[in-house]
């Protein structure tokens, strides 16, 4: 089983997302909010950026990254996304790659998203979601 997370309702409509571990995050509709839609492009994000730092700073030194922006195709008749796009960006202009370092790189950046992505890994495939429902009185 998986870590534990809870969302909780604050009085100006905005939520917090909690973890037993004291992680935190506040999402809502509002403006200058995270809405579930751009949670679910964070965490793509989040998990590419993850799983490919130790092959950039390998490659660049640490403290190295990548910006990586997610966008995806809405389909607003069916509210749900038809797909995600990432575009990885890692700034090498310091380390003076040469162009079989560059290519080295980008292929190790995509088997490490290929092998430990579980979030890319989740959305590539169906996965069903059981849902209970309890009213306290």
């Amino acid at each position: 089983m998986g870590k534990r997370l809870w969302v909780e309702r604050n009085k100006d409509g905005s939520w917090d997302a909690f973890s037993d571990e004291g992680a935190h995050i506040k999402f809502g509709k509002g403006r200058g909010q995270f809405s579930p839609g751009d949670l679910m492009k964070v965490a793509l994000a989040a998990c590419t950026a993850l799983t490919t730092q130790s092959a950039v700073e390998r490659a660049l030194g640490e403290g190295h990254g990548a910006r990586i922006v997610v966008d995806g195709t809405y389909d607003a008749e069916n509210d749900a996304y038809l797909n995600f796009n990432e575009q990885l960006v890692v700034d090498a202009t310091d380390a003076q790659l040469s162009d079989d370092d560059a290519k080295a790189l980008e292929e190790r950046m995509n088997r490490h998203v290929a092998k430990a992505c579980t979030v890319k890994h989740t959305y590539e495939q169906e996965t069903p979601v059981r849902m209970d429902v309890t009213i306290r009185r």
